[in-house]
């Protein structure tokens, strides 16, 4: 026989119903799915949009900041960044004000890749928000609660 301690199925059921980790973790799942899919003709994938679209600054921003905005560490920008490098779409500068400090840039065919992405993304996004029963910008506000 087991020694582990039987855990009721009602405990089964409740996380099931109530988990707010599993429940954003299948949205994003989900969402990720869909908007990998639509993206494709582009050449991005969902995370690469929104990177790319986080470097869509007046001023190529530190890694920091965007790392922050993404919720990534440094570690895993780092290599969300070698494909986009490779493909010319995103250029690692060193920092003019900090040379131990790297900047990110979003190249000219980086900005154009982004920005035959942005309509298609305007239409899923769109679409999403239309098929909600829920109050898209209630849900938002809720995520962005849970994330600060």
């Amino acid at each position: 026989m087991s020694n582990m301690p039987l855990i009721p199925y009602s405990t089964t059921l409740h996380v099931r119903d109530t988990c707010l980790c599993l429940h954003a973790q299948r949205a994003a799942r989900s969402l990720a799915r869909r908007f990998d899919l639509a993206l494709k003709p582009s050449g991005l994938t969902n995370q690469q949009f929104s990177l790319m679209m986080a470097l869509n600054r007046p001023e190529p921003p530190p890694m920091g900041p965007v790392a922050r905005l993404l919720a990534m560490d440094r570690t895993t920008l780092t290599a969300a960044l070698k494909p986009l490098s490779a493909r010319g779409w995103v250029s690692i500068e060193p920092d003019p004000k900090d040379r131990r400090g790297k900047r990110l840039k979003l190249t000219a065919t980086g900005a154009a890749a982004l920005a035959s992405a942005v309509p298609i993304w305007k239409e899923v996004h769109g679409e999403i928000e239309a098929g909600m029963a829920s109050d898209a910008d209630l849900l938002r506000q809720g995520l962005l609660e849970v994330s600060a």
